[in-house]
Order: structure tokens, then sequence, then C-alpha cells
């Protein structure tokens, strides 16, 4: 039987173990899905080993980055990206051969797609952590040219949260929240941007989706902006893992 399972640190709650263990079950697949909570990254290795059936591993925070050295090879996306959330264990003669992948983009670009507008050209992306970078990769991807708040020393297309203004909000019409603000259990938390400039032109992607509506999306909705949470894109780039581990 093919196990499969998900690293990071902490694993509280986990998307990924009941999204998989219900899809093998709903599908009658023999295979398994287990967390496996690791304090340093270089316990990988020791993983890999160990668990001669393991196929396949999702990769999360605060991982995505840190994992890229362990492995043997990356597709085309994950190195442009800079992260890895999957990755595809090929043993062969006693050989372990580990790919690293980004099924991030393909969530995101799949979720966003059909709310984007012809007017929906710049982005405000809030956050320069690693989520914000399969963001960044399909924004290009896509033609919308964004720039993003940082609570970090500024770097190229980075601006400061403070500088974010009436005109800002107005010019660009998607604001991307890839900051873990107002997660559960920290619901009461939200991105200080000027939400009185939102209007019904505005599209508000969260790529939080624990709760459904954050207080993000709500400050949106309130502005009669079209919102959107995290939870399809977490779907679908669950699926796409799948289909790069079986393939």
């Amino acid at each position: 039987m093919n196990k499969y399972g998900l690293i990071g640190f902490p694993l509280t709650h986990s998307f990924s173990k009941k999204f998989f263990t219900e899809k093998f079950k709903r599908e009658s697949i023999s295979a398994a899905y287990e967390n496996f909570e690791i304090e340093k990254i270089s316990r990988l290795t020791e993983i890999v080993e160990a668990e001669t059936d393991l196929a396949g591993l999702n990769v999360t925070i605060p991982y995505k980055e840190q994992v890229i050295p362990f492995l043997d090879e990356l597709d085309r996306a994950a190195e442009k990206v800079g992260a890895v959330n999957t990755i595809k264990i090929i043993r062969k003669a006693q050989k372990i051969h580990l790919k690293g992948f980004n099924t991030d983009t393909w969530g995101f670009e799949i979720s966003l797609k059909p709310l984007l507008r012809e007017y929906h050209t710049k982005a405000l992306i809030l956050g320069t952590g690693g989520a914000s970078k399969a963001i960044k990769f399909v924004l290009d991807k896509l033609n919308i040219e964004y720039i993003s708040a940082s609570i970090e020393e500024l770097k190229n297309r980075e601006i400061r949260y403070e500088d974010i203004d009436k005109k800002m909000m107005s010019d660009r019409l998607l604001v991307i929240n890839a900051t873990p603000l107002g997660t559960y259990p920290k619901t009461d938390t939200f991105p200080p941007i000027p939400y009185e400039y939102i209007s019904d032109e505005h599209l508000l992607f969260d790529l939080v989706y624990n709760p459904e509506m954050t207080e993000f999306l709500k400050k949106g909705r309130e502005r009669g902006a079209i919102v959107k949470n995290g939870l399809e894109m977490l779907q679908q780039q669950a699926l796409k893992s799948y289909e790069i581990w079986i393939s």
C-alpha cells in the first residue's frame, strides 16, 4: 500500500490529512496519508529512508524553501518560484530520487481566473513570505502587474503598509492576502489597509481558508467587493499533488 504524507511544523490542523484520507476512502484507493511533524527539515532524509512505502509528500510552513537543498531535482515552476510544496519520491534499484514541484501555482490560478474582469490589471499583494512566491509566479503568467506590502526590509517592488493610500487602492483592484492574518484561532486579525477605499470593482482573495470568511474578506464584502477564500486553491493544489505522485 502506498503511503503519502505532510511535513511541516507545527501541524496542529492539517487540511491535507483529512482531504486525502476522505479521498482514498471515497474512491476505494488503497493508500494512507500521515502527518510528519518535524522540528528540523534535515529529518526529511531519515523519514524517506525509514518509510519504504512513502511515495510522495506535501510540504508546508516553514519548509517550502528550506526543503530545496535536500532534493535531487526541481521541476521548472518550482525552480522559478523558489518554493516547493510537493515531493515525488522515486525509488529505483536501492536509490531514492526526490523531485520537487510547486502545485500552489496551479491551485491559485484555477481559483483566481474565473473571477478576473478586464479591469483587474494591477494587484496589491499583502505579505512577502513564502506563500507570496507562487502568487507572483501566476500574476506574471497572467500579465497582471503587482506590488507587495511588507513589514520586512524593503526589496524591489515592495512598499510599506502605510504607503497604501486612496490612489493605490483605486488603481489596484485585485488585493491578495498572502499573510496568515485572520487564520484560526486569531480570527479577529486582518491586514492593516484602508478598507474604506474598496469598491464593487475590487476582488479580494485570501489565501486563508479557516475561517471561511475572514475579517479581511468581510470588510471587502461590506464594500461590495468580490471575495474568495483559499479553500479551492488548497483543494486544487492537493489534487495536482496526487496527480504528480501517481504519474
